[in-house]
């Protein structure tokens, strides 16, 4: 197992690589690293940086779904909870849409502590990144569709941190704030 410092190095090295070029979706034409960073961050922070595994996961958690990376190369490159923790946070990206966002709620409770904290993290970054001054229509029916449904998502991941908790309430009043 890698040191703490050095795993988390190499798994931000390895998303900002497997996602080079990719924009992220809400703020204009930002890097999608940008995205990465927050979620690991926010991990970071709800973990007060006791859980290098578990930022490690927040850098690659979409890492599967977006690009060629598989859970074998992330085991052994990183360990196997952080292959686990970014499997459990893959949507199957060939069902539609809906069916996708509707698996997310069911299986929210299911999921282990550590999932249930990077799927509360990556919706925080999420839902901050819809949140605009001036939205357009578009803009608005957007946050609103996304904050609901993430609502439902989180609504099966809470309890595990109170800080993350909070920070998602916060995001959802700033989103509805906007509004």
């Amino acid at each position: 197992m890698l040191p703490a410092v050095r795993l988390i190095s190499e798994a931000a090295e390895l998303a900002a690589r497997r996602h080079n070029g990719m924009a992220r979706k809400g703020r204009g034409n930002e890097p999608y690293i940008n995205h990465l960073a927050e979620v690991a961050n926010l991990l970071a922070t709800a973990t007060d940086g006791a859980d290098a595994e578990l930022v490690a996961a927040g850098w690659l958690h979409d890492s599967i779904e977006d690009t060629e990376t598989t859970r074998e190369e992330l085991a052994e490159r990183f360990s196997d909870r952080v292959a686990s923790l970014v499997v459990e946070c893959t949507d199957d990206m060939s069902l539609p849409k809906a069916e996708r966002r509707r698996l997310q709620v069911v299986e929210a409770p299911k999921k282990s502590a550590g999932a249930k904290l990077i799927k509360i993290a990556d919706k925080i970054s999420n839902i901050g990144a819809r949140v605009h001054a001036d939205p357009t229509a578009e803009e608005r029916a957007d946050l609103i569709d996304y904050t609901d449904w993430a609502e439902q998502v989180v609504t099966g991941c809470r309890g595990g941190n109170s800080w993350l908790d909070t920070r998602f309430d916060d995001v959802v009043h700033i989103a509805r704030a906007s509004l």
